[in-house]
């Protein structure tokens, strides 16, 4: 293993850590996913696609893992990142062995971390609350799910680097937190975009948010993966964490 590598794998342990013990963290990025779970499942207050077996967990399952994936790329990455500008960490390490690429890839490895850590608990939920996966479909969800999870949070990371890297830390504090509620509420990643008006379904459809809550969700409804959500979704996967390497600032 080379030690680039290396640097930003301690890195990524040491940033997985600190969310794991951030109180207000956990509650973004697993309580709130795992009780929009359960709310969807209980409630029905969304209309979500059925399973073979006439039930709404499968779907319910993936809106709540967009939900989760947005939270651990878009307000957490971006909180984070804007108060280390803000107190200088930011500058301070990219003048270590570190350097920009290791500490916005230990990051990234973070995010992935944390994802794990989400998939595990919502599936073992999903499971608890009455899901039951289609066993023989397996060969195929599985690693188009995978696929859709690693694109997903490549793509709300690099939103998460825009946020956090341009703007002062009071401003993202708000912004990133208001578009992570709009993207849940009217952004596709809670309800699928059939809910919605026809141009407004159209829209929200090739963003970030609604390729990547519909993707999964295709994922646990009958028929064939949504390969053009997917495809979108790569899209947006390399196009944001470009942009982010570009226009993120080391400080205030």
């Amino acid at each position: 293993m080379s030690p680039a590598l290396r640097r930003a794998l301690a890195q990524a342990r040491f940033d997985t850590i600190g969310t794991l013990r951030n109180g207000e963290q956990l509650l973004l990025t697993l309580l709130m996913p795992i009780g929009a779970l359960i709310g969807l499942v209980i409630t029905g207050i969304v209309d979500l696609p059925l399973s073979d077996s006439g039930q709404e967990h499968g779907a319910a399952l993936g809106s709540a893992l967009a939900l989760a994936i947005s939270a651990a790329g878009l307000p957490s990455v971006a909180i984070a990142l804007a108060f280390d500008r803000r107190w200088g960490v930011l500058r301070q390490l990219a003048t270590t062995p570190l350097g920009p690429r290791g500490l916005l890839a230990g990051r990234a490895g973070a995010v992935l971390a944390l994802v794990v850590v989400q998939v595990v608990l919502l599936t073992a939920t999903a499971l608890v609350v009455g899901w039951r996966p289609d066993l023989g479909a397996w060969p195929v969800t599985v690693p188009v799910g995978l696929l859709t999870v690693l694109l997903g949070t490549a793509a709300f990371t690099g939103f998460g680097v825009i946020v956090g890297g341009t703007l002062r830390a009071e401003a993202v504090l708000a912004i990133s937190n208001t578009l992570w509620v709009l993207l849940a509420a009217g952004g596709g990643v809670l309800a699928p975009t059939s809910t919605y008006p026809d141009w407004w379904g159209a829209i929200v459809s090739v963003t970030p948010s609604g390729a990547l809550g519909e993707a999964l969700r295709s994922l646990a409804t009958p028929g064939s993966p949504d390969w053009l959500s997917v495809a979108i979704l790569a899209a947006w996967a390399v196009v944001l964490p470009v942009v982010a390497a570009r226009v993120v600032r080391w400080q205030e």
